[in-house]
């Protein structure tokens, strides 16, 4: 069964983070700057929170950005998983909690941040492989023998 370390270790260990009280403003660039889709909050060296880009529209459709903390707008209990977490499990809860980035922590440590993209590329991935090893075992399939045609 395939791990979420396993797909920590392939994705590879950029993370980008912000604090609760910079502006939503500044989140916007450098999500932007970034081309990502998600900003871990971490404050004292703790993961407080997750900005991604939804919640960000649901304040623009609500109003201006200008003034506004991260903490006013960010999700400050997200669904979290751990290094050892199947990632068949991690696919389930995705879908139940509609978390399109889920934080991975072991312990109180902060891991990485695992997106629907990656699981998606793991997936698809551990597929292949498997695909590619059940054709070479029927490649390498033993003959009938005079016995096996009984």
């Amino acid at each position: 069964m395939l791990k979420i370390s396993e797909v920590l270790r392939v994705k590879g260990n950029i993370l980008y983070t912000a604090t609760p009280d910079q502006s939503v403003a500044e989140a916007i660039a450098t999500m932007s700057e970034r081309d990502i889709g998600s900003l871990v909050i971490m404050e004292q060296g703790q993961l407080t929170g997750m900005l991604t880009f939804r919640e960000i529209i649901r304040h623009i459709h609500e109003g201006s950005t200008e003034n506004t903390t991260i903490r006013k707008i960010m999700d400050d209990a997200p669904v979290s998983v751990s290094p050892n977490t199947d990632a068949e499990e991690v696919r389930r809860l995705m879908l139940e909690h509609h978390a399109r980035y889920v934080p991975v922590m072991d312990g109180p440590v902060l891991m990485g941040v695992i997106s629907f993209y990656d699981m998606a590329r793991a997936m698809l991935e551990a597929s292949k492989f498997e695909n590619k090893m059940l054709k070479a075992y029927i490649r390498d399939w033993p003959e009938d023998t005079e016995n096996d045609k009984d």
